[in-house]
């Protein structure tokens, strides 16, 4: 691992208040990976050995059924996975492949386990990180029974605007199958559903967004902070599609 990593690290929410010989005591039975792009990294089912911290490239978190496949979250840096499965010394309940060329911190996670155990600031960061990522999750299935396809496509699109401050273009952060995968569309009905949009002060120009009419499209997407809000750590957990 190299040095200069160490304060980006430190600076997630899960370290940032643990004790400074308790983080380096974590960090030096961790190492750092480099991984292809296209590579699957973990696989649902297995046994949860680390928890991954990615510091460069990308990560997309998915799941499979019965011939099927999901987009569960797009991690860049700098980010966590899977917490949960690492506490709880349980299997993935998802799948990782990297999206290009990723750096990823591998922590033991025998070792987060212990330190839990140890360092009462860091379990409660833990709790807390896990906390946020249960209300992300809440949110997204909020979304997904709630809303119909317009209304979901609509209120990501606003969401995105609305974080790169209040913009009227902007480039899409992911490609859009992976979009509509993780709202829960097949990618035709994604393309449709833009194009159905036009109507509705949304155009598109390949991977750009223009809003054409904030009005229109906000009346369709609603917003409402107890789906559309977010809690502050929630977006280092790998608990969503990121909004940045």
């Amino acid at each position: 691992m190299r040095p200069e990593d160490l304060p980006e690290i430190r600076h997630l929410h899960l370290f940032r208040d643990m004790a400074q010989a308790n983080f380096e005591s974590l960090m030096a039975s961790s190492y750092a990976q480099i991984f292809p792009q296209g590579l699957e990294m973990i696989r649902q089912g297995d046994p949860a050995d680390f928890l991954h911290i990615v510091l460069e490239g990308s990560v997309e978190l998915f799941a499979q059924w019965s011939g099927r496949e999901c987009t569960m979250a797009v991690l860049r840096p700098v980010s966590t996975f899977i917490l949960a499965a690492c506490i709880r010394d349980a299997p993935y309940l998802m799948s990782a492949r990297t999206l290009e060329r990723t750096r990823i911190i591998l922590v033991p996670a025998s070792d987060l386990r212990a330190m839990f155990r140890h360092d009462t600031e860091f379990a409660v960061s833990v709790i807390n990180e896990l906390a946020a990522c249960y209300r992300s999750v809440v949110r997204n299935a909020k979304t997904l029974k709630l809303r119909n396809s317009r209304e979901r496509v609509a209120s990501y699109l606003l969401r995105q605007s609305l974080l790169a401050g209040g913009v009227a273009s902007y480039i899409l952060p992911v490609e859009k199958r992976l979009l509509a995968s993780y709202l829960g569309m097949t990618p035709e009905n994604l393309s449709r559903t833009l194009r159905l949009l036009e109507a509705d002060g949304i155009k598109m120009d390949g991977a750009r967004v223009i809003i054409t009419d904030r009005e229109k499209l906000t009346v369709l997407a609603q917003p409402d902070r107890l789906i559309d809000g977010s809690d502050e750590i929630a977006g280092q957990t790998g608990s969503g599609l990121p909004d940045r």
